[in-house]
């Protein structure tokens, strides 16, 4: 019993330290990073008109959102990253459980979704542009794409990873295709799904940005291309480090789902 208790304050000593080390270690890459650049700018190293100061920056995303442009543009990307990463997630999902589960869906499919895959989004943007127009719609569109295939190749992944004699067990009990689904392919190919949903959420910020570059009419990216225009560095900097605020906002978000939808997963570890 006592190796067990000793085993047991060891486990949870260790446990301490990695939750402290995860917690401590980002701020202060963080701030090291600031007192870098600081120092940087104090060397002279660059003109202002390059990299501005750290607290330049802060100043001008002050202003900009003061003055309403930083949230009025953010609320444009938000709705364009959602409904991309939405669609393109779902649509995604069903294509690659079918191409998963088809021999002839995956033959049929998968060349010209490779190929879609090797063209460049920033050169099919111009025509998506063309296509369905300057506004938001066209956006989410670019955004959706950006994201499909990494879900696609995952989803595909997860359900392929399933061992066969778990299918046959669910053949022999004669679960319906709904209950094989619900009980068996779902939970099992949720982690490898989770995986590329987690991938997907810091890309569709991309996609939105590069329709936005294409169309500069409203968004992060509208506020990005004006401020390069008017050799704003400032602006610049601070639009992109709300991007990343963003972007790490849908990626934390992400996980919590993933924790939150993993747990049985855990807790099946814990019990080896």
């Amino acid at each position: 019993m006592s190796n067990q208790h000793k085993r047991l304050g060891e486990i949870v000593i260790i446990w301490i330290r990695t939750v402290w080390l995860r917690l401590l270690l980002a701020p202060v890459l963080g701030i090291s990073f600031l007192v870098v650049w600081a120092a940087v700018v104090e060397a002279d190293v660059y003109t202002n008109l390059v990299l501005p100061s750290p607290g330049e920056v802060a100043e001008r995303w002050y202003e900009l959102y003061a003055d309403g442009l930083l949230w009025r543009h953010t609320e444009v990307t938000l709705y364009e990253v959602f409904f991309g990463l939405g669609y393109g997630v779902l649509v995604a999902f069903v294509t690659g459980y079918f191409i998963a589960k088809s021999r002839i869906v995956a033959s049929l499919l998968t060349p010209y979704l490779v190929a879609l895959q090797a063209v460049p989004i920033v050169a099919v943007a111009p025509l998506l542009i063309i296509w369905f127009g300057p506004e938001t719609q066209s956006k989410v569109i670019i955004c959706a794409l950006l994201v499909f295939f990494p879900m696609l190749v995952n989803t595909v992944i997860g359900m392929r990873s399933i061992p066969p004699d778990l299918r046959d067990l669910l053949r022999s009990l004669q679960a319906n295709p709904l209950e094989t689904f619900w009980y068996l392919e779902l939970p099992a190919a949720l982690p490898v799904v989770i995986g590329g949903l987690k991938v997907s959420a810091t890309l569709s910020v991309i996609g939105a940005v590069v329709g936005e570059f294409v169309s500069p009419n409203e968004g992060l990216g509208y506020l990005i291309a004006t401020g390069r225009g008017n050799y704003d560095t400032p602006q610049v900097i601070a639009t992109v480090l709300t991007l990343t605020a963003l972007a790490l906002l849908l990626y934390g978000l992400a996980t919590l789902l993933e924790y939150a939808l993993l747990s049985w997963q855990r807790a099946g570890n814990n019990g080896l």
